[in-house]
């Protein structure tokens, strides 16, 4: 059977269990590879790195590519003019085209980021919208009167729903005489998922896409695409700032929001082998695993907010095996675009920020990624261990992070954003320019040339275990069981599946710790792959010593 066979049978009924043995790697394209030395990842770079992801190198089943659309820039693509295009600073349509050949052409998949809750304010759309209320699109936006006027004369919001970046979620056009929505930035307003014209106009751009090859989707913010039809007001709770002061009862999570999405996926499944992938604005374990039912897959990031001990995974593993139980299929991801870098925050968490830490704690985490029940995604750079980066006042791009303060704080997503360290040099082989933002300060010793040739580098850690991964029911499709490791700080499970039977432990302590292998069962258990290149001393005892922050993935012995 081909990879891509294993991946996307033809005339699948049901394409969630096609996808869901695979890795999935986020491209962010303005700072993965820059081919025109302008300073700004393109298109072409992706396609001029493509051996990245090799067979011998990382062998992943699709990329997800973060927006690509033509944008003003005011959210870094997610504040979109054109859904149908491609944007010019990351290339041509043809370059787009020839990307997806090429991709498909090694047996991986192209999944693009589908911004549909909002546009631009500068997208034709919204201009049309604005100016009249009358005509083709006057209802393709969230418009409404105002609830009154003030004393000033000045008007009222229709409700008191505010804005995620902070201020009101209202804003008043005087010449349309009526308030618009945005949940986000004010440059960002709310389509009217609830005006039929909106839907057929946006699932004839998913056709489009569709048509050009397009095998997924992420569906960005897709819980807050319906808002309660009367617009009444949030309930009031405690809270930090003025969004977390209110219970978002009615602009997410709406009741009909299911019927839509049903919608979608009909006419994903219209060319078998489609996916989606949606991400919930808010939401926990219970909440994705819910919106799973009946459809593909769906980000759950409560794994992102866990520190680096034993006890966090593990009870973030027992929540996540509770919820979806054995018919549903989770997702795994320890960083993505607005996350901190995985190795940063875990190391962060516990107060270890020093390199060989991050290092150890890197790699452990690709045991995390890929040897957990559920489909992996890998954010780029997270091979090499990438690390945040303190981005400077006056040079930060990310525009919430700039009006940051005590009633709005805000990670400045810039610190994760910084451009793919491929070589040394000053560009680090990502641009022959100034690169768009600054690159870490370990990018000479911290890139793909030196870890290629470093044995027992964070890369080569990544291409063993995807390697390892490809070739395993177990890990692929396998069913997951925790168990006690007998040690607090270590964390150990079962998969089991295609007539294999895993074991996997991991330590969270920079301390050695010794694992009583006969206490957790199945008989004898013998080191297949881990974090270390060698461990064969294990098994021979019935013990598994554990160096600081090793994984290890043993399979259960014949006989």
């Amino acid at each position: 059977m081909t990879d891509e066979a294993r991946i996307l049978p033809a005339g699948s009924a049901d394409s969630t269990a096609d996808w869901r043995d695979g890795v999935v790697y986020q491209i962010y394209p303005r700072s993965f590879a820059d081919s025109d030395g302008d300073g700004t990842g393109d298109l072409t770079g992706i396609l001029e790195h493509m051996d990245l992801f090799a067979a011998d190198s990382l062998p992943i089943d699709a990329i997800w590519l973060s927006p690509i659309y033509p944008s003003p820039g005011r959210d870094l693509g997610y504040d979109v003019t054109d859904h149908t295009a491609v944007d010019p600073l990351l290339g041509t349509e043809e370059d787009f085209d020839r990307l997806v050949a090429a991709c498909h052409g090694r047996g991986i998949k192209v999944i693009l980021d589908l911004v549909m809750n909002h546009t631009s304010d500068e997208h034709a759309w919204f201009l049309a919208s604005k100016a009249s209320r009358e005509g083709p699109y006057a209802d393709f936006y969230l418009w409404r009167d105002p609830r009154g006027f003030d004393a000033d004369g000045n008007p009222i919001p229709p409700n008191n729903w505010v804005s995620f970046f902070g201020g009101p979620g209202w804003e008043w056009i005087p010449e349309r005489g009526q308030f618009y929505y945005h949940t986000f930035l004010v440059g960002q307003p709310e389509m009217n998922w609830r005006n039929p014209a909106v839907e057929a106009a946006q699932w004839d751009m998913v056709r489009g896409w569709l048509a050009r090859g397009v095998d997924g989707f992420r569906l960005d913010v897709f819980n807050a695409f319906l808002k309660d039809p009367d617009l009444r007001d949030n309930p009031v709770i405690e809270g930090d700032s003025p969004w977390n002061r209110q219970e978002h009862r009615n602009d997410l999570d709406h009741a009909d929001f299911s019927d839509l999405i049903e919608r979608f996926r009909a006419i994903l499944d219209e060319q078998p082998g489609r996916m989606s992938v949606g991400e919930l604005f808010s939401g926990g374990t219970p909440a994705a695993a819910r919106y799973t039912r009946g459809r593909h897959i769906v980000f759950d990031w409560s794994l992102m907010e866990a520190p680096w001990t034993a006890p966090a995974f593990a009870a973030g593993i027992d929540m996540r095996e509770s919820a979806y139980g054995p018919d549903l299929w989770p997702t795994i991801a320890l960083s993505n675009h607005d996350r901190e870098r995985q190795a940063t925050r875990l190391a962060a968490s516990v107060g270890r920020d020093r390199d060989p830490d991050h290092d150890a704690i890197a790699k452990a985490a690709a045991v995390l990624i890929l040897a957990m029940r559920g489909a992996a995604f890998l954010y780029y750079g997270e091979e090499i261990g990438m690390v945040g980066v303190d981005i400077p006042r006056d040079e930060i791009v990310d525009p919430p992070a700039l009006r940051a303060g005590p009633d709005f704080p805000w990670y400045d997503r810039s610190r994760c954003r910084t451009p793919m360290q491929w070589a040394p040099g000053s560009g680090a082989g990502f641009t022959t320019g100034k690169p768009w933002l600054r690159l870490a300060p370990d990018a000479d010793q911290r890139n793909v040339a030196v870890q290629s040739a470093d044995p027992d580098s964070v890369l080569n850690a990544y291409r063993r275990l995807l390697t390892f991964r490809r070739a395993s029911p177990a890990l692929q499709s396998g069913a997951m069981e925790r168990l006690d490791s007998g040690t607090a700080d270590v964390l150990a499970w079962t998969r089991t599946g295609g007539g294999e039977s895993l074991l996997v432990v991991v330590s969270f302590v920079d301390e050695p710790r010794r694992v009583d292998l006969r206490a957790l069962g199945g008989g004898r258990w013998v080191a297949r792959i881990g974090t270390h290149r060698e461990r064969t001393d294990v098994g021979r005892d019935g013990f598994l010593d554990l160096r600081p922050d090793e994984a290890v993935i043993l399979e259960a012995a014949p006989g």
